[in-house]
């Protein structure tokens, strides 16, 4: 089994390198992540400037660009063969309900399954990395699943709490909460006197009801949410060709 494995914490995080070591005990892996932080960058893809690959000691290749920058330089250009998984994280924090479309972690997973290929992403509830090798290990124990009778490819979501192993409940199909809108942005002065803006916090969850993502991990279970790309809305639509014919 070949595995791709990216992040958008940087190929220094300390989930990547969990997740590399326990994927790598029973598959061929092959890391290509971002060279720094690029949380929040969403599908962003760097179409400005040139991008270099370069590889780390620990065989981790790391690029100057986006999550999905590196996966889609992966996928077209760096690998020899196609790889049968691509999986993101571990992140440090959770990414659920709305958050999802900022992710940078998940970003990288949905670039894998727009070539086609099974893909999933794997965060932590908390940041901090606390009990990050029991996520490791669940982590894995979801990939061996391999999911038989799901359509491929498919893309999946998956939120683990930052508990010890023993003290995880188990793992639940879930749909993703919502949030309140996002905290005011964060006003300050730099040193010459201009206004800067910081973004601010992520609002409080306003669908944490039974059944979505921040339910089940509030509860300690893991969370697996299936996505898809289509952002077409059905019923409108509907509505519109209604209102054309």
């Amino acid at each position: 089994m070949r595995i791709l494995i990216s992040n958008d914490d940087g190929y220094l995080a300390p989930g990547i390198i969990a997740l590399a070591n326990v994927l790598g005990q029973f598959a061929e892996v092959v890391v290509v992540a971002p060279d720094s932080n690029r949380s929040g960058s969403s599908n962003s893809l760097t179409l400005d400037r040139p991008l270099r690959v370069q590889r780390a000691s620990n065989g981790f290749y790391y690029v100057n660009g986006t999550p999905s920058d590196c996966v889609h330089i992966a996928l077209t250009g760096l690998l020899d063969k196609k790889p049968d998984l691509v999986v993101s994280g571990i992140n440090n924090g959770q990414n659920m309900g709305d958050d999802t479309l900022y992710s940078g972690t998940v970003a990288a997973a949905t670039e894998g399954y727009l070539f086609g290929i099974s893909a999933i992403a794997f965060s932590q509830v908390a940041h901090g990395w606390a009990e990050i090798d029991s996520a490791a290990r669940i982590a894995a124990e979801i990939v061996h699943k391999r999911f038989v009778g799901m359509q491929p490819p498919f893309l999946l979501n998956v939120n683990i709490p930052n508990l010890p192993y023993e003290q995880i409940k188990g793992m639940r199909a879930t749909h993703l909460g919502k949030r309140h809108y996002a905290e005011p942005v964060i006003r300050e002065l730099d040193p010459r006197g201009n206004e800067i803006f910081w973004i601010g916090p992520p609002g409080a969850t306003k669908n944490a009801g039974v059944g979505t993502d921040f339910h089940a991990t509030s509860d300690g279970y893991v969370s697996i949410t299936p996505l898809q790309v289509d952002l077409t809305h059905a019923t409108q639509l509907a509505v519109l060709k209604e209102s054309l014919a």
